[in-house]
């Protein structure tokens, strides 16, 4: 299967699991809001609140600065400027994920601000996650694997602490996922990151 087509599929099974849920709840989702959401009064609340203000839109701020930052001080630099602006794009284009939200008018597990799915804390941090491992492919394929590992373990400890705050569903943060990387792979193409050609901006590994 071509990244395309593994994009393209992902993207249509976010927006079918998005029509699915919108209004009815799977069993699957009763059943880990009933074993994670009951304690977000309690100390398990007060950590899974700070991991969601670390974990959370702050991350796309950050790293979309830094990367201008980046291409700007790395301007006579044409390639690696170019890759960096780039994947400052590709940033932005996975975080529009969450303003599917009205799609779908998706209710919280509990009364909450704004809708459901997909979770935007989740969709910050996948979309930091997939453009991070992006560059690292370029820029530093030795430690790739690495990346990849401390990537998923972010996007997987978002997405704990939304739903241990009892604010999403299991299907919200699966379906951010979702979205992230099938739009991330589309775009990513279409921007020349992918396939990688990690030689070109001087890459060593």
């Amino acid at each position: 299967m071509t990244v395309v087509g593994a994009g393209g599929l992902l993207l249509i099974a976010f927006l079918v699991l998005g029509v699915t849920v919108a209004d009815t709840t799977p069993t699957v989702d009763r059943i880990a809001a009933e074993s994670l959401g009951g304690g977000w009064q309690h100390t398990a609340g007060d950590i899974a609140f700070v991991g969601s203000a670390v974990l959370g839109p702050v991350l796309p701020v950050l790293l979309g600065l830094g990367l201008l930052i980046g291409a700007w001080t790395r301007r006579h630099d044409a390639r690696l400027r170019g890759l960096l602006l780039r994947a400052a794009v590709l940033l932005a284009v996975c975080r529009t994920v969450s303003l599917a939200k009205p799609l779908f008018e998706r209710a919280r597990p509990r009364e909450y601000p704004d809708f459901s799915f997909p979770s935007g804390h989740v969709v910050s941090v996948a979309s930091v996650a997939f453009t991070v491992v992006v560059l690292c492919a370029w820029l530093a394929v030795r430690r790739l694997r690495a990346v990849v590992w401390w990537s998923v373990a972010a996007v997987a400890a978002a997405a704990l602490c939304r739903m241990v705050l009892d604010v999403h569903w299991l299907t919200d943060v699966l379906g951010a996922t979702l979205g992230v990387v099938g739009l991330g792979l589309l775009t990513a193409t279409g921007l020349g990151l992918l396939p990688v050609r990690s030689r070109s901006v001087g890459s060593r590994s």
